[in-house]
């Protein structure tokens, strides 16, 4: 226990909510959850949990989660991503993080290799807990953070397990059909390597976000992509980012009969079950093709046009000499920027540290974001995920705003602060 360490995201929060407290206004954009009142959960959905419960449907669930839910899911990966999979390939749990614990837990022995790319959501969290050895590759901005053949072949003999996740959490960048091919390829040629004794390179492929891509991007998977694959990939998704439904609990895991098999066996010791109504609920939301349709429609433009204001504005801030960056977003629900401002002074001193950046600009621009680090970035990386899951489309010119005199005060640019005139312009302008 003396080995684990706090997720620096609820570290941050705390602050935040010590700061709304005090009656100051921030901008959280810090934690990838969702403001229920500008994202609700379908409303077919909600009805279907409520009916559950008025119903009583109030004992606990099979461990390897309700039979009716499996058949909808399996149904529903087939016809959203074209992947056959039975329902004793399919386990349920509460969300993905049990999930995601289960494939750790049933892979990893300690002193194990995981490699896995950095930045990127909770597995060095995870191979701690599990003695893993981490295998850390540094992706780039310039790669869109996301993790190149290349790179990944000097790491791969001799590891149990590859961590992929697209949509990207943190960045909002997705990995191309190219490199996954590559990648893949790279897996297949390892495990016929291996022998029949040895353990196999497995690839947990977390695609939570899988359904939030945007314009013309598409979502790729291993499996689709080689069939081979089936027997060495696990599946990690679920309903909390596809459908704004982070507090309902419903993931699932798609994998080999035998890792499902194992994983059950330990989820039923943890217990991490969902609900019993909410399984009822969302299995019956799954099988409603129109209802699930109607919803990701508007669910996706209203992410998808803040997102686009908030990489315009950063975009012209760029432009106007101040050292800040973006990357363009084309899934999820964040945004990658990057605040290079170590070394700037302000009224109370230097920026000595990205630490320092970080409060400096929730103290003077009450905007809250999360640095890189804290998803195993070096302490030193200028670069943060901002998420629009809490973000109210009307404040961010407002937002903006106070970042820019954020930055002035901090004597980074000789560019003219906009007037409360250009600041109302560039509202319009964006909206």
């Amino acid at each position: 226990m003396n080995r684990l360490k706090g997720s620096e995201i609820i570290r941050l929060n705390a602050t935040i909510r010590q700061l709304l407290q005090q009656g100051r206004k921030v901008y959280n954009y810090t934690i990838g959850d969702f403001d229920p009142k500008i994202f609700p959960i379908p409303a077919r959905l909600k009805r279907e949990i409520i009916q559950a419960y008025e119903e009583d449907n109030t004992n606990y669930p099979p461990a390897e989660g309700v039979l009716a839910l499996r058949e909808a899911v399996s149904a529903y990966v087939r016809k959203t991503q074209g992947l056959q999979y039975t329902t004793d390939e399919v386990l349920i749990a509460s969300g993905g993080r049990p999930l995601i614990y289960t494939v750790f837990q049933t892979i990893v022995d300690p002193g194990d290799k995981v490699i896995y790319p950095v930045p990127s959501w909770n597995n060095n969290h995870y191979c701690n807990i599990s003695g893993a050895v981490p295998c850390e590759v540094v992706t780039l901005p310039e790669e869109d953070f996301m993790p190149s053949p290349e790179c990944l072949a000097q790491y791969i003999k001799d590891a149990v397990l590859l961590c992929l996740c697209t949509p990207q959490n943190p960045t909002g960048t997705i990995l191309k059909q190219s490199a996954l091919e590559e990648i893949i390829n790279l897996v297949v040629e390892e495990n016929r390597r291996r022998k029949p004794e040895e353990k196999k390179l497995y690839v947990m492929f977390d695609q939570m976000y899988g359904s939030l891509v945007y314009g013309d991007q598409q979502h790729v998977n291993p499996v689709t992509l080689c069939p081979e694959m089936k027997e060495y990939t696990i599946f990690i998704d679920g309903i909390s980012k596809a459908f704004a439904a982070t507090g309902v609990r419903v993931g699932w895991a798609l994998g080999p009969p035998l890792l499902i098999s194992k994983m059950k066996l330990l989820l039923g010791h943890i217990g991490g079950w969902s609900p019993l109504p909410e399984q009822m609920a969302t299995a019956s939301f799954l099988d409603d093709d129109a209802a699930v349709a109607e919803f990701m429609t508007g669910y996706r433009n209203a992410l998808e046009e803040p997102l686009g204001m908030l990489y315009k504005g950063f975009l012209e801030l760029k432009e106007r000499g101040y050292p800040v960056d973006v990357i363009k977003p084309v899934a999820a629900i964040y945004l990658t920027i990057k605040l290079d401002l170590v070394g700037y002074s302000t009224s109370k001193g230097v920026l000595r540290s990205q630490s320092d950046v970080t409060e400096y600009i929730l103290n003077t621009a009450n905007l809250g974001l999360v640095p890189f680090q804290a998803f195993g970035a070096g302490a030193e990386s200028p670069w943060y995920r901002l998420s629009v899951g809490t973000c109210v489309k009307g404040e961010i010119p407002q937002m903006l705003a106070q970042l820019e005199v954020a930055l002035q005060g901090c004597g980074c640019s000789d560019a003219i602060p906009r007037s409360v005139t250009q600041v109302e312009a560039l509202g319009a302008q964006l909206e």
